[in-house]
């Protein structure tokens, strides 16, 4: 499969807000992005496509950024579309596994963050399987399928 590439390392120290690209970052083993409010929880670290992200910021009429839909990892080139539950992906030294596609019904609890918010149908949500460093620039690619 072909490989795409990193341009956004996003995040930010509260839930419910736009990250922050700091360029790079560690995923830690089993605990997610170092620094961000979701590490440590079941959705350690979130994917996103820009090609998609832009899609959707111009159907808004909103500037695009990496990070400004709450993901983690800011990818482009690659199309992640179709990808499958326990499916791993190598991002520059670390592997994550696909473990949601979206977010599952959260019965009455709501997100805070501002619409439009397409993690919650399309975002791509990983654990870390093993720990490494990411930037900006890194290769991402599919190395197993479920």
């Amino acid at each position: 499969m072909p490989a795409g590439t990193v341009i956004g390392v996003n995040l930010s120290r509260q839930k419910g807000i736009k990250k922050e690209n700091k360029g790079s970052g560690y995923l830690k083993t089993d605990y997610g992005l170092e620094g961000d409010a979701h590490a440590g929880t079941a959705r350690q670290v979130s994917i996103f496509m820009v090609e998609r992200a832009k899609e959707i910021a111009g159907a808004y009429g909103i500037s695009f950024r990496p990070g400004c839909f709450a993901e983690n990892i800011t990818v482009q080139d690659i199309d992640l579309k179709g990808i499958g539950l326990g499916a791993r992906i190598l991002i520059g030294e670390a592997i994550v596994e696909v473990t949601e596609i979206g977010k599952k019904d959260e019965g009455q609890q709501r997100s805070s963050f501002p619409e439009p918010a397409p993690l919650k149908t399309e975002g791509i949500y990983c654990r870390v399987v093993k720990g490494g460093q990411v930037k900006i620039g890194d290769s991402v690619t599919v190395v197993a399928q479920a």
